[in-house]
């Protein structure tokens, strides 16, 4: 398969229409964290009708597919995202999820589709030398797609100077770009505390001890954690969003289980949260006579930019004709591209999907990628990669 190389601003109309087709297969098929292997596949195909060399089963599902030009030692990687959420679709597209439960809610399958898009036109353009590496990489909601693919020698394997990537950004006008100065998207944790009563019966409480009141109180405790431990300056949020005891209303029960997620940019402020839900919970538990067990899982790195990658970033977006932001403040949500930048320089930009009425924000049942942005991801994708091997 191969599409014309275009000089305007768009792309070529054949290669735009395949763009779409592929984006709404892969909605319509979507694969949670861990289980790619039919979005692997769909990939693996469209990159050997492209006539791109490429390895599979990178760290999971993932793959790396290379294109080379030229006589240039130079080298830099684009990465995509490929997996989807456990939500119930709840849009009326034809091309919906076919999966019950599983839906493409934060675009990935968007993601996926523009690097695949980047790849033809770098394969039709000649303007360019070098080795540019397409990183499509699995289980990134899971948290630990990345991880597994720096575990299998990505980056011993497919040796890249910088790295760069998207991720769509509804509320952002669609098609242009955000470029963030450092912080981008913040580290993710994840937290569980258990209070470890006595169970007893409801009617009776001064036999128990009531591990759902040390909870209650636990949980208000923990809204200080942010309020009043960390810099107003810094940025913190802690949110505990479940909480699960007894089955019965007549029982209290032996223990109470509280989880919640809690994000930074900063590494030594994600170390303060993290020390301040240790006191805080074993105190409260203290406090009622019982004691507490904290688990806390730290997600990849916060998303920071390296200033060579956000000045390529910007630049590229320039020339690639789209509107660029530079005003735009960083998102507390999590991405584990932060695992990537960690270890190369480079850039992670935000690019826009248009309006979220109807519920279109990402993690929405009504949220769907907006196709009319493929190909400015498309150009941009592959405009940064001829940006860094120049640079």
């Amino acid at each position: 398969m191969t599409f014309a190389p275009d000089d305007s601003a768009d792309i070529d109309p054949a290669l735009a229409a395949s763009l779409t087709q592929w984006r709404r297969h892969l909605h319509a098929n979507p694969e949670m964290s861990l289980h790619e292997t039919a979005t692997a596949a769909f990939v693996a195909a469209r990159l050997t009708e492209l006539a791109v060399p490429f390895e599979t089963g990178v760290g999971g599902h993932g793959i790396v597919a290379t294109l080379r030009r030229g006589q240039s030692d130079r080298s830099v990687g684009l990465r995509a995202d490929m997996d989807a959420l456990p939500i119930e679709e709840a849009t009326d597209v034809a091309y919906a999820s076919t999966r019950p439960g599983v839906m493409h809610a934060c675009g990935h399958d968007g993601h996926t589709t523009s690097l695949l898009g980047a790849a033809a036109l770098l394969v039709a353009e000649i303007d360019w030398a070098g080795t540019v590496y397409l990183v499509f990489q699995p289980a990134e909601e899971a948290g630990s797609g990345a991880r597994a693919m720096l575990a299998d020698g990505l980056f011993e394997r497919f040796p890249m100077e910088r790295i760069f990537g998207y991720h769509n950004w509804p509320g952002l006008a669609a098609g242009e770009v955000a470029v963030h100065d450092g912080a981008v998207m913040a580290q993710g944790a994840r937290v569980t505390i258990t209070m470890n009563g006595h169970a007893g019966h409801g009617a009776i409480p001064h036999l128990a001890r009531d591990p759902v009141l040390a909870a209650a109180h636990t949980l208000v405790a923990l809204q200080s954690v942010v309020s009043r431990n960390i810099d107003p300056l810094d940025s913190a949020v802690l949110s505990i969003c479940t909480l699960q005891g007894a089955k019965a209303v007549n029982l209290i029960p032996h223990k109470a289980t509280m989880a919640g997620t809690f994000r930074t940019h900063r590494a030594t402020v994600h170390a303060q949260v993290a020390e301040a839900i240790e006191r805080v919970a074993h105190g409260v538990a203290a406090t009622f006579g019982m004691t507490a067990d904290v688990a806390i899982r730290g997600g990849s790195p916060a998303v920071t930019n390296s200033a060579d990658g956000v000045a390529l970033a910007a630049q590229a977006t320039t020339e690639a004709g789209l509107t660029l932001h530079r005003d735009i403040p960083p998102s507390m949500a999590s991405e584990d591209f932060g695992a990537l930048l960690a270890r190369r320089p480079g850039a992670f930009v935000w690019i826009g999907n248009g309006p979220i009425d109807g519920g279109r924000e990402l993690h929405n049942p009504h949220y769907d990628f907006n196709d009319a942005i493929l190909p400015a991801a498309a150009r941009y994708l592959a405009g940064v990669a001829k940006a860094a091997l120049a640079a």
